[in-house]
């Protein structure tokens, strides 16, 4: 097993850590292959109950793959296709681990490390987390099964966070809607005492309409002042719902459409 790759035991409990602090947790081949058979380890391990994943020291979960060997690994499509399928089995073994898979993550959280990330279950940050995949900057490309994880994560999240703007709409369409009619209520009732105190009285004098018609105010304020902050919220939720909606359609759209240009480059190279 590679000492880049460690794996601890606290009862139920796994912890596998990516151990090159010294290069920022970068996966090299040998990690990946050591990750992959880890997991398939623990996912056969009818014991476990949860396995943590985390990078060794305090600066980053993984800074992605090591470029340091890029230029005998990945310097040409047949390399970078094989360099695709020792790492795609990795992370279909992290996602499909029977247990809880939780990512904890400190620092940066790139490229591959960004990818092993999104495949785990869940992922606890820390104030020092950053995440990116600065691979376009040395002019390759993340192939697709290795980005379908980060995918579906960004698709799950923005469902969530519309879901969770949803949650206030309820309460506030019906605020809206019912604290108009309670202040019409009120006020219909405050008249209705001033009227009484005039009959009882036989004088529709300032002292005898006053207590009337003040509570009538009071209703008729606190129906207003109930109805016309829920509706502005109602509004902004909707406005924000829908904000979300587009936006994530279109980074999707877009994320696709960046996708496939390297597809067509890599076959348009592959013709000539």
């Amino acid at each position: 097993m590679s000492d880049g790759v460690l794996v601890a035991r606290d009862g139920a409990i796994a912890t596998v850590t990516l151990n090159k602090p010294e290069r920022l947790n970068a996966l090299d081949k040998g990690m990946w292959r050591a990750l992959g058979e880890i997991f398939t380890r623990l996912d056969a391990d009818e014991s476990l109950r949860c396995v943590i994943l985390r990078g060794a020291g305090e600066k980053a979960f993984a800074a992605g793959a090591d470029i340091a060997e890029f230029a005998t690994e990945r310097a040409n499509v047949e390399q970078a296709r094989e360099y695709d399928r020792v790492v795609h089995p990795v992370l279909e073994a992290i996602a499909r681990c029977r247990h809880p898979v939780v990512a904890m993550i400190r620092g940066a959280c790139v490229g591959g490390g960004l990818e092993v990330a999104a495949v785990c279950d869940l992922r606890i940050c820390g104030e020092s987390s950053r995440f990116g995949i600065p691979v376009k900057n040395l002019g390759l490309v993340v192939a697709y099964g290795e980005l379908q994880g980060l995918i579906d994560l960004v698709g799950r999240a923005a469902a969530l966070e519309i879901a969770r703007l949803e949650h206030y709409l309820p309460f506030l369409a019906t605020t809206a809607s019912a604290t108009p009619f309670i202040g019409l209520f009120g006020t219909v009732w405050g008249v209705m005492a001033a009227f009484h105190g005039i009959g009882a009285q036989g004088s529709a004098s300032l002292a005898v309409v006053a207590p009337g018609i003040s509570e009538a105010l009071i209703a008729t304020a606190a129906g207003l002042g109930a109805a016309i902050p829920a509706v502005i919220g109602y509004n902004y939720f909707v406005n924000r719902v829908k904000h979300w909606a587009v936006e994530m359609e279109g980074f999707t759209m877009d994320l696709l459409n960046l996708l496939s240009r390297p597809a067509k480059v890599g076959r348009a190279a592959k013709d000539v």
